[in-house]
């Protein structure tokens, strides 16, 4: 062998193989499927403690928990010598009536526990080395644990049933080829059927790893004239992708559906990265570099912070200086039914994958019909969700049957 030959042979053991990070790669996918199954697991266990008297912040250390201790238990080899950083990829929110999202309340800022009848949102998110999952859902606080609630009125049932059908046929919607503006046309359709209003400034987004609001957005609804001019943007269309994945999100009121500010903290921020500057405060440089160390790209909750009291006084001018971006609480009218559904999908070479969420409350019912092509397509997500629990069923009892 010559020294040239010998010299290029070494040079190419030295290149690194960059890493595929979107669907194209088994291992990311199953990451992702990891994810979902915690997701669907902590929604599952925190709709079973929403009774009357439960507190707000128990509820939301109780999803956190689930969410850390069940992603703990997964890729605990390191890799490289570094371990898979895993765990909570958007903070347990739990908002209540006219609370539209994004309420993680603080240790010394405890609300009023739930009662019968309280219309409760719940959102979180997870992640496994940093490729995200997320879900949100809806429902009413019962009498009692063991009773489904009653006297739901038709205005919520139409409310309901719209954003969980809404999100059904968005996720459906969302594949290759496809665009954002064809999603918020049929979103738009599936809300004027039953009556109601998206809220406007809830947005569907490309997730990437450690990336939980990418480039690519989805509006619920199209701008009208008086919002672009009160300041309001109109997305850019984009078309979606094979091995992309896309947090399906919709909110729906029976109000205007425009969110207004309220009394209740800004709990929740993200690290805005690309954004640096010499902050003044102590308090501000310390959550800071908690932040740097801790959430350095996914959102996180003031609550997670032994020092809340630090924390309130440094995130201010952290904000200030777009280091941080704030998730403010969302409010609706005081009077108005709100419902929120989200969930993650794959954009596989099978198809679309829907990959959290859970099924709506069947006490949320409605007289209202939709248009009939979302109709048909409502009846064509419902027969493969059919056909795939059969031939799961069936799966199962194969197994089971081998087994004895």
């Amino acid at each position: 062998m010559s020294d040239d030959e010998s010299s290029t042979g070494s040079v190419e053991e030295n290149v690194e193989v960059e890493e595929t990070t979107d669907l194209s790669n088994s291992d990311v996918c199953t990451k992702y499927q990891e994810a979902s199954k915690i997701v669907n697991l902590a929604l599952t266990g925190l709709i079973s403690q929403c009774i009357p008297g439960a507190k707000i912040l128990d509820l939301c250390n109780f999803g956190t928990t689930i969410i850390n201790t069940q992603a703990g238990k997964l890729y605990q080899k390191k890799v490289k010598g570094v371990a898979v950083e895993r765990g909570v990829a958007f903070p347990v929110c739990v908002s209540v009536n006219d609370v539209i999202c994004n309420l993680s309340p603080l240790g010394s800022e405890e609300l009023e526990p739930l009662k019968a009848g309280d219309i409760v949102k719940i959102d979180l998110g997870c992640h496994i080395d940093g490729y995200i999952s997320v879900a949100a859902h809806t429902l009413i606080v019962p009498e009692s644990p063991d009773s489904p609630p009653t006297s739901i009125s038709d205005e919520m049932g139409n409310v309901a049933v719209a954003a969980y059908n809404a999100m059904l046929v968005a996720a459906a919607s969302i594949k290759a080829g496809a665009t954002n503006k064809q999603v918020t046309d049929i979103v738009t359709k599936v809300a004027n059927s039953y009556g109601v209003n998206s809220i406007f400034s809830v947005r569907m987004h490309q997730m990437k790893r450690f990336v939980i609001d990418g480039v690519k957005e989805v509006a619920l609804r199209h701008p009208t004239a008086d919002d672009l001019e009160a300041g309001e943007q109109k997305l850019d269309e984009c078309t979606f992708e094979q091995a992309e994945v896309y947090a399906v999100d919709v909110a729906m009121s029976t109000g205007d559906g425009k969110p207004r500010p309220g009394v209740l903290r800004t709990t929740v921020f993200k690290r805005n990265v690309e954004a640096n500057y010499k902050l003044k405060m102590k308090n501000s440089r310390s959550l800071l570099a908690q932040v740097d160390k801790k959430f350095p790209t996914l959102p996180f909750t003031l609550a997670h912070f032994e020092d809340e009291r630090g924390a309130k006084m440094g995130v201010t001018e952290c904000v200030s200086h777009g280091l941080l971006t704030p998730y403010p609480v969302l409010h609706e009218q005081k009077d108005a039914n709100v419902a929120h559904f989200k969930c993650t999908v794959l954009l596989l070479p099978s198809g679309t994958a829907r990959v959290t969420g859970l099924d709506m409350p069947e006490y949320f019912k409605t007289d209202k019909k939709p248009e009939e092509d979302i109709q048909q397509m409502l009846d064509d997500i419902a027969a493969a969700a059919a056909k795939k629990a059969k031939k799961k069923a069936a799966k199962k009892k194969k197994k089971k049957a081998a087994s004895s």
